[in-house]
Order: structure tokens, then C-alpha cells, then sequence
């Protein structure tokens, strides 16, 4: 049986990592799997992963200080700062070691990185007779520097993989003149529902990290506009991060702490439950490399909006079909678009059933042959 390893910061919060766990729960029916995760933040991972699944933590005394450091920095403890500074030193000597020797020394067939100086290393370390394969969840958003970043990084493996066309265009086009071949793989929807909800409860969600680039203040203020409107309608954000002070604090200054409910981080069935009580899904990141939660919404047969600023969005809902996508982060077309939702259900129904059948093309078994077929490869 070949042996594939999957290389890993941490197995915490984040979307990339609940994708890493999706994709070890897929190749594990066919392979032995191994995750080779720096640094033990919890004692589980996060999201669940399939008991086939070894995990091998490669830093397991430290986790990152960067808090620590900048806290002291600002209470101006300068001591302590540069004890933490120290610390960070180290511990950043260690992510190399313990990741490299990891690269020369496991007998995996096929190595999958997932963050660029993983990537650089498994090209500089990886041997010969093992496939290389970086993944890339982010998109550059313009970057030139990042998406540079991510060529050097990568140019020494066999693969990249990209999870939208989007992004595969553009690193195919760029990465030409290099050995390394880019493919699109989307991330994985791993179930479908049975039932579709039935978009008859006047409840709005959105599930997700409550960082900036999020958008969660920008939602809280559509969702002010409509409030006033139709008051009956509420919203629950399902997701926990560095943002929920700044939120609650909105959420009390304005007076919507009986319409809004911050559900903090969730299991799967949680979120799963929540979906089919809602009748809406609004997205208002900035940026969105893929967005799974779109499509684990759209699987429940929700309607979906999002700013057309998350360029993962754009790749999954066809504006006006299965969905849609609101240009220049316009306020006031978003709101417009909600309430034309609320106000029919008709239009609910024909989008949420357009959304359900547009979403099959993510379903495990439609994303696992593709990753097959790549680790298959001669």
C-alpha cells in the first residue's frame, strides 16, 4: 500500500486545515496516510479526522509566541520581550529541523506540502523517487510578491495543485518555463445532504473564521439595514477568531443582541443542523481563495450572496442561476438582493434547488478520482 504524507502547520481553526482533514479522510480508503503537522495546538484536531489517519506532531513543547512577544512589547516589558524573542528563535529553528529531517527521512510515495516554505523544502530535501506535490489554498489578490513567492517555492516540485480554475490559469501561465505542473482540484464537499431545508425559517447565516478579511463588521452592518425592515428575520454567525470582541461590541452598541447570535466554533453537524433551519447565506469576505461554506450551504439547497470581492465565489455561483454576486461591495445592493429573497420564497425555492445540483461537481467521490488519478500518476 503506498504511503502518502501531508505536511502541516497545525491542525486547528482554519479552513485550509479543514480541508487537509477532508483530503487525508478521502485518501485513507486507498492509502496509508500520514500527517506530518508541526506543532500540537490541541490535544484532537479540530475537525474529525478518520481513526486510518496517523498524525505525527513534529514540535510537540512549543506552539508559536507571536502573541506573547507583541503583548509584552506593547505593556513595554522589554525584558520579557526579549526572552519571548528568544523563545521565537528557537522555536522557529525547530519548525525547520523537525519538518526537514521529516522530508529526508519518511518513506512516504507521495508527499503533499501545504504552506510555501514547506513547499521549498520538500523540493530542496524531498527525494527523487518520492512524487512532490505543493497545494495552494490562497489567492495572490493581485500580489505580485506573494504569487512570486509561491512560483519560487514550488518550482522544484512535481505538482501544484490549485483549488479554482482561476488560480490554475494563472500559475500554469506563470510557471511555464518550470518542471513543476499545475492542476485544479477543487476542495471537497464531503456529503449531501438528504433533505434540502425548507427555506421557510426567517434566519440568515454565515459560518466562517471572525477574522477581517472575513467581512463579519460589514455584515453586521447589512444586516443593521435589514433589521429594520423586517425585524422577524435574525442572524446567526457560526465561527469563532480574533474578531468576536469587536463584534459583540457592534452587536450591543446597536442594539441586536436579539436578532444576532454568535454560536462561537461548531462541529460539523452543528453547522449542519443550522443550515437547514436557515433560508439565506450571506458572505461578505474580502477575499475567499475557494469557499466551501458556500458550497456546503448551496448543498442544503440555500440561496446564497456574496461580494464578488471573494474570488472563490465567483468560481461557484453563477450570479442570477444559483445565486449571486454582489460587484464593488455595494452596501446597498446586498441589502436590496436579501430582502428580494425574504420577500419571495418562490425565488428561495428555484435558486436553492439551482444551487443543490451546481454543487455535485465538489461531492467527494467527483474530487477523490482526481486526486487519484494525480497520485497515480507515472
Amino acid at each position: 500500500m503506498k504511503k502518502i504524507s501531508i505536511l502541516t502547520l497545525h491542525l486547528g481553526y482554519g479552513g485550509v486545515e479543514k480541508s487537509i482533514v477532508s483530503l487525508a479522510n478521502i485518501l485513507c480508503k486507498k492509502y496509508k496516510v500520514e500527517i506530518a503537522c508541526t506543532y500540537k495546538l490541541y490535544d484532537e484536531p479540530v475537525f474529525d479526522l478518520d481513526e486510518r489517519v496517523s498524525v505525527k506532531y513534529l514540535v510537540s513543547d512549543y506552539v508559536p509566541n507571536k502573541r506573547e512577544f507583541l503583548n509584552e512589547l506593547r505593556h513595554h516589558r522589554y525584558i520579557r520581550a526579549f526572552k519571548e524573542g528568544l523563545k521565537s528563535v528557537k522555536i522557529l529553528y525547530l519548525r525547520r529541523k523537525t519538518m526537514v529531517d521529516y522530508i529526508k527521512n519518511t518513506n512516504a510515495n507521495t508527499i503533499i506540502s501545504t504552506k510555501d516554505v514547506f513547499d521549498r523544502w520538500l523540493g530542496d530535501y524531498g527525494s527523487p523517487k518520492t512524487k512532490k506535490i505543493g497545494w495552494e489554498h490562497n489567492h495572490h489578490h493581485n500580489n505580485k510578491q506573494y504569487a512570486l513567492n509561491i512560483i519560487r517555492s514550488c518550482k522544484k516540485l512535481d505538482y501544484l495543485v490549485l483549488v479554482s480554475r482561476d488560480l490554475n490559469r494563472f500559475y500554469k501561465r506563470e510557471m511555464r518555463n518550470y518542471k513543476c505542473r499545475c492542476i485544479c482540484i477543487p476542495n471537497v464537499l464531503e456529503n449531501m445532504p438528504k433533505r434540502l431545508a425548507p427555506l421557510e425559517n426567517k434566519r440568515l447565516i454565515s459560518v466562517g473564521r471572525l477574522s477581517k478579511e472575513k467581512g463579519y463588521m460589514d455584515l453586521l452592518k447589512v444586516y443593521k439595514v435589514i433589521a429594520r425592515k423586517y425585524p422577524d428575520w435574525t442572524l446567526d454567525i457560526i465561527g469563532d477568531g480574533a474578531e468576536k470582541e469587536r463584534l459583540e461590541k457592534y452587536i450591543n452598541q446597536n442594539n441586536l443582541n436579539k436578532n444576532v447570535v454568535l454560536h462561537g466554533f461548531q462541529k460539523k453537524d452543528y453547522i449542519d443542523k443550522m443550515l437547514n433551519k436557515s433560508s439565506i447565506y450571506i458572505m461578505t469576505s474580502y477575499t475567499e481563495s475557494f469557499g466551501i461554506v458556500l458550497t456546503e450551504a448551496m448543498s442544503h439547497g440555500i440561496p446564497c450572496i456574496a461580494f464578488s470581492s471573494a474570488e472563490g465565489a465567483k468560481e461557484i455561483i453563477k450570479s442570477g442561476k444559483n445565486g449571486y454576486l454582489i460587484k464593488n461591495r455595494n452596501y446597498n445592493a446586498m441589502v436590496k438582493k436579501v430582502a428580494d429573497l425574504i420577500n419571495s420564497r418562490d425565488i428561495r425555492k428555484d435558486i436553492g434547488k439551482a444551487a443543490r445540483y451546481s454543487v455535485k461537481q465538489y461531492t467527494s467521490d467527483m474530487v477523490e478520482a482526481k486526486w487519484y488519478k494525480l497520485i497515480e500518476k507515472k
